[in-house]
């Protein structure tokens, strides 16, 4: 992966000038945020023991062979068939938000779901949780660049307009809809922007940047909201509205603002041929993850209870199955 990275970029010649380890050890973060992510749509109701199973099991069946299909270099799938995708949009945020979607359908909805209402616990934790990200995702996209140079520079860049423009078009859209702009409803929209920029940050401008952010803001609030609620699906943290949908139309539009006649500094010169190709990449992953996802989860249900019992739900995982508690009170 980390020598593929190279040759996309360009900088085959970086390759003797740093340790293998390096390059391995900044990959192998991408593997623990995936399954990470997928925590969220099924969070209080899978069991410790089944989650550390089929994580395992997740990494290894489904996560490993995308990210090589997309990023190995000639001879793999996805990379032969020119999909784009810098910084993870499709390995990661597709891969992650349809696989929580299909583990949040296997496992049921949360008890009380949807009539017991069920908001943050603690606001501020989460608007200091987004601002994290945010500072950390320059890390995640710009360093795909592997090297402190323009390209980098560029992938910081688009990556604040886009998290700032998906912001904007969340608060936006939700104002105009609910009547009343929210906190939350901002921290949801820079998710949004950090994920649909991940696979441009290598090959937009900022005006795509603007575009694919402010575009993400408002389709992952629909789908976060009225998809979400029309559908019925308990996604507890809105991993397949944000990330899976934000990955969509990240990926989606890479295949636009990566040509030079938009500002971007890919090698596009068919905007609807790439758009293609990014579009396989996208239904390809959703296809191969909802399977393989299915079949793990089934697999390790044989073998282990997947969801906790009643009890154990209405008193909390944290004390039930950990003997812990947030606040000491």
């Amino acid at each position: 992966l980390d020598n593929a990275f190279l040759r996309n970029l360009g900088k085959d010649s970086l390759v003797g000038e740093f340790p293998e380890s390096v390059f391995i050890t900044f990959q192998m973060t991408f593997a623990i945020i995936t399954p990470a992510l997928i925590v969220g749509a099924f969070a209080e109701r899978m069991r410790f023991s089944a989650m550390l199973v089929f994580m395992l099991l997740w990494l290894t069946a489904v996560y490993a062979p995308v990210a090589h299909m997309v990023w190995a270099g000639d001879g793999a799938l996805m990379w032969d068939w020119g999909v784009l995708d810098f910084a993870g949009g499709t390995v990661v945020h597709i891969n992650a938000g349809v696989a929580g979607l299909v583990a949040a359908l296997v496992l049921g909805k949360r008890r009380g779901y949807p009539g017991t209402p069920m908001p943050p616990h603690n606001l501020g934790y989460t608007l200091v949780g987004a601002a994290m990200l945010w500072v950390g995702w320059f890390g995640f996209n710009a360093g795909s660049a592997v090297a402190a140079d323009e390209t980098a520079g560029m992938a910081m860049l688009v990556t604040q307009v886009a998290t700032a423009a998906a912001a904007l078009g969340w608060m936006a859209i939700e104002w105009i809809t609910h009547g009343k702009p929210s906190a939350l409803g901002i921290a949801s929209g820079v998710v949004a922007g950090l994920v649909a920029i991940t696979p441009a940050a290598g090959t937009a401008g900022p005006v795509g940047a603007l575009v694919i952010g402010f575009s993400a803001g408002i389709v992952c609030f629909f789908c976060a909201t009225t998809l979400k609620r029309r559908l019925g699906y308990d996604d507890s943290l809105d991993v397949f509205g944000v990330h899976a949908v934000g990955g969509i139309v990240g990926a989606l539009l890479t295949g636009v603002f990566a040509a030079p006649a938009l500002g971007g500094f890919g090698e596009v010169v068919d905007i609807p041929a790439q758009v293609w190709i990014q579009a396989k990449g996208v239904g390809f992953t959703i296809a191969y993850t909802t399977v393989v996802t299915y079949v793990l989860l089934k697999l390790v249900g044989l073998v282990l209870p997947l969801r906790v019992d009643e009890e154990q739900e209405a008193e909390g995982l944290d004390l039930a199955l950990h003997n812990e508690r947030g606040y000491n009170l």
